[in-house]
């Protein structure tokens, strides 16, 4: 099956990619405007990110799983993920910082602006406001009563061609307003303890990116590590080593798909 019809080949062990033959459709129609596929930004498991091209420019189309896995139907699951993330970005719309959504696209897609830039490097050179830019996103954030949950992750992080940062995937991310059951004192205190392991990666990015910046105050609380962040690191870490391992062997057995280790 070519689910392209491009002369590309369906990679060996497709169940691996959350589209249907491990690659995105060559456009879309969204509101009667088409979009074309420009490039594949990242493919996993659960998610399939692209770049397109409209009639008003660049947009980033994200579709979640619809591949079935083992024989068993898993578009629900990619349905809900990406319900979820709508739903962050819509709670975070207006901010600075966050892009904007543009239209949900089928059961398990949404598209978003384009943000140009890259993602944060390892060691980039940023501005002396960098990171106080960063930290005013997330401080909007928790004031809508949101958690971003994902900081750890530089990928997560664009470098806007104007040297401004802005936050991207909330596929993760939680939102638990002071109403309702949300208001129950254990979510309150949930809510608190992921706004306070956001505050800490963004204290670790801010140590590697600009430690000259570092305060007296914000060096001590890098030194104390949260009994949160460190069940997270004994509880992810295992976790993620397992899933790469699996999906390096694995890799042996087919071919790759393209685009599906970019960020």
């Amino acid at each position: 099956m070519n689910p392209r019809g491009d002369g590309y080949t369906r990679p060996a062990n497709a169940w691996r990619y959350a589209v249907l033959g491990g690659v995105l459709p060559t456009s879309v129609v969204v509101d009667g405007r088409r979009y074309v596929h420009v490039e594949t930004l990242k493919h996993d498991f659960f998610a399939a990110t692209g770049l397109y091209r409209g009639p008003e420019g660049l947009a980033v189309l994200k579709l979640g799983r619809s591949t079935d896995f083992l024989g068993l139907p898993m578009g629900w699951l990619g349905e809900i993920l990406e319900s979820h993330e709508w739903a962050l970005y819509a709670r975070a719309s207006g901010i600075s910082g966050v892009p904007a959504l543009i239209r949900r696209v089928g059961r398990n897609g949404l598209l978003r602006t384009y943000i140009p830039g890259h993602p944060l490097g390892r060691r980039e050179a940023v501005s002396d406001t960098f990171c106080d830019e960063l930290l005013a996103i997330l401080r909007r954030l928790h004031e809508r009563h949101i958690a971003y949950v994902d900081l750890n992750k530089r990928e997560n992080i664009l470098v806007g061609d104007d040297g401004k940062p802005h936050l991207i995937d909330f596929q993760i991310a939680v939102w638990l307003p002071p109403v309702g059951w949300r208001g129950w004192w254990p979510f309150r205190f949930l809510l608190a303890r992921l706004q306070e392991a956001d505050y800490y990666h963004w204290l670790k990015h801010k140590r590697r990116l600009r430690p000259d910046l570092l305060t007296e105050e914000e060096r001590q609380r890098l030194s104390r590590l949260s009994i949160w962040v460190r069940l997270h690191r004994a509880i992810a870490r295992p976790l993620t080593y397992l899933r790469r391992h699996m999906l390096q062997r694995l890799g042996r057995s087919g071919g790759a798909v393209p685009g599906s280790s970019a960020k």
